[in-house]
């Protein structure tokens, strides 16, 4: 069968009238890349050595990193059709998807709009968006704030958590960035509005992956999506945090490899919630 060319740096496509950027690195079975609030798709690359085998197709959310602002700001279930209209603009009729953190909730809607689109999923960092147990106030303000200070401070390992909390220069290798403007700052927060669908729904395999460290979403809201979605398998990384999946690759890629890869429960290494 004829493999597709593949992109192997980034180029800019058109998605639903915006300019935007895309990445399509490696070979496989397709895996859609959901990231935060304000990742941009460069983060992945720390992360992409460890999923060997799959086609992996990365972007910038509308607003954010080098995508047009969108002229109006866009709900939740117009971020997941946005990203259902990524994989049309590379030829992907299906995927497996990965969001992490708010991408985690865009997933969500993603499996629940367009179920027929999603082979299996993986939620890390996040929670189900219908019950949520806050996090730390101060971590909260720092991560929202549209110009966040002192990021690779002590302020940093307060933030997020795990690796970072022991060792606040890595947040500088991850490639995360505040919003370019406050423009995109109210345009990606208006993502946190119009809510539709339960996790309930959901039927694909699914993943939820969480940390013990993580200030942002405790783990007990993984403990909860899990629990809501039927099914679910749960991993709470010992030592992780809210950025576990960037800043310590090693550990959580190969998990998140073998379950998209359908590797059998029992040859995990994990450590499941009671």
């Amino acid at each position: 069968m004829e493999h597709r060319p593949l992109i192997e740096r980034s180029t800019h496509l058109s998605v639903q009238g915006l300019r935007t950027r895309v990445e399509v690195t490696g070979d496989g079975p397709p895996l859609l890349l959901l990231n935060g609030i304000w990742g941009e798709l460069a983060a992945w690359h720390r992360l992409q050595p460890y999923l060997g085998g799959f086609r992996t197709i990365s972007f910038d959310g509308p607003g954010i990193g080098d995508t047009e602002i969108p002229p109006y700001p866009m709900s939740l279930p117009a971020l997941a059709r946005f990203a259902l209209a990524v994989l049309d603009a590379v030829g992907e009729p299906k995927a497996h998807v990965l969001g992490v953190s708010f991408g985690g909730i865009v997933a969500q809607q993603v499996a629940t709009v367009a179920p027929y689109r999603v082979d299996r999923l993986v939620l890390v960092s996040t929670s189900s968006g219908l019950v949520y147990l806050p996090g730390q106030p101060a971590a909260l303000l720092h991560l929202m704030s549209p110009l966040p200070t002192d990021r690779a401070g002590t302020a940093a390992g307060r933030t997020f958590g795990g690796r970072i909390r022991r060792d606040p220069a890595v947040l500088e290798r991850l490639r995360l960035a505040p919003p370019r403007s406050v423009e995109a700052y109210w345009h990606r927060l208006s993502g946190l509005t119009g809510w539709w669908g339960v996790p309930w729904s959901i039927r694909q395999p699914t993943l939820v992956l969480t940390g013990d460290d993580d200030p942002i979403v405790p783990a007990a809201n993984s403990r909860i999506l899990a629990s809501l979605i039927p099914g679910a398998r749960l991993e709470v990384i010992p030592g992780g945090g809210h950025l576990m999946l960037f800043d310590s690759p090693a550990e959580v890629g190969p998990r998140v490899a073998a379950f998209l890869g359908g590797a059998a429960a029992g040859g995990w290494t994990d450590k499941l919630a009671s």
